[in-house]
């Protein structure tokens, strides 16, 4: 199926706030793991987000290349390829943008798109994240404004983030603390200056305890009723229900009980990345430690070319990946949901 267009993206996320779901978005580094992740969405017959950091894109492009956008664009060129090859809605998604990154990323990108649709095309991505979670909120506002009418002319949506998500994500690193906490008085601001769909959709990452990485019980303390009380207070001076949709992140590692409040109070996607770098990591692992007299030449041997053979080990990887992608699909509710 083709890559999901702007009105199929808008839908998908109509489609999870009725029916009170969410759809993983997946960190994705590399064309495997792209795979991996596209299989596990069509495994568990649900839609979903792919989606590639500052890091992630500097990555494709060549570890020692280091271009941000060239990496975006083989990272969707690739994706808009394969994704033909399954029945489920994929969405292309860029993460974590923050201001260093606006010049020289995302705004290069949105031109490629508002250029794509100007020959009656359609855009490279589905939308692009704005992190001012660093700057005051009133900047944060002031940048995000501007980023929604580039999205609308490039006929994207628009993420934005209110609020600060602890832990280390492409080495933006934030301490665990109660700055972590959006305030009603912070989405009352959002709603005040981006509107509530009418100036342009866009979707909103409030922060309720959110860390990225995974820590210990007991080291954070997650209060998805937060979103309730934004949504609530929003919503009775706007005169919607819910009016915001909303983003978790930092979700790997979270229990079943935050998530399932979490989206009842109006989540729509939530980003998985530690969890799934790990399910890819892991077989690999396991491979060279049961096969280290294949993969390594010792005592004079040659090593076995079929245990060697990066696509030996690479299968495994891809495969847990994807099942870590159908659990994720469970627990938010997506599974078995697609749109057909």
């Amino acid at each position: 199926m083709p890559i999901a267009t702007t009105e199929v993206y808008s839908e998908l996320i109509d489609r999870a706030k009725s029916q009170q779901f969410a759809y993983p978005a997946v960190n994705c580094t590399s064309s495997q793991t792209i795979n991996a992740a596209i299989r596990g969405f069509a495994e568990a017959e649900s839609d979903g987000i792919i989606q590639i950091s500052t890091g992630g894109a500097e990555y494709m492009s060549g570890p020692t290349i280091k271009d941000r956008v060239r990496g975006a664009v083989a990272f969707a060129v690739f994706a808009q390829e394969v994704a033909k090859s399954y029945d489920v809605n994929i969405v292309l998604h860029t993460d974590h943008a923050p201001k260093d990154a606006l010049e020289h990323w995302v705004k290069p990108l949105l031109e490629i798109s508002t250029e794509r649709v100007k020959r009656g095309e359609q855009p490279l991505f589905g939308s692009h994240m704005w992190d001012g979670s660093a700057v005051p909120l009133e900047e944060n506002l002031q940048i995000a404004e501007e980023m929604l009418r580039l999205s609308q002319e490039a006929h994207t949506l628009l993420e934005v983030e209110i609020g600060i998500v602890g832990g280390e994500e492409d080495g933006v690193e934030n301490e665990i603390n109660d700055k972590l906490y959006t305030t009603v008085e912070d989405g009352l601001a959002t709603a005040r200056a981006l509107g509530t769909g009418e100036k342009g959709r866009y979707l909103t990452a409030l922060t309720f305890g959110n860390v990225h990485g995974v820590y210990k019980p007991g080291n954070v303390k997650l209060r998805p009723e937060l979103l309730g009380e934004i949504q609530d207070a929003v919503g009775a001076e706007v005169g919607k229900e819910k009016p915001f949709d909303l983003v978790f992140h930092g979700g790997s590692g979270s229990s079943a009980e935050d998530i399932a409040e979490a989206v009842r109070n109006g989540v729509v996607k939530m980003n998985i990345d530690t969890d799934t770098q790990y399910a890819f990591s892991r077989p690999v692992a396991d491979h060279m430690f049961k096969n280290y007299d294949g993969v390594l030449k010792i005592d004079g041997e040659v090593g076995n070319k079929k245990i060697y053979d990066p696509r030996s080990w690479g299968k495994a990887a891809e495969a847990n990946m994807a099942a870590r992608i159908v659990e994720a699909c469970e627990h938010l509710g997506s599974a078995g949901k697609r749109m057909k």
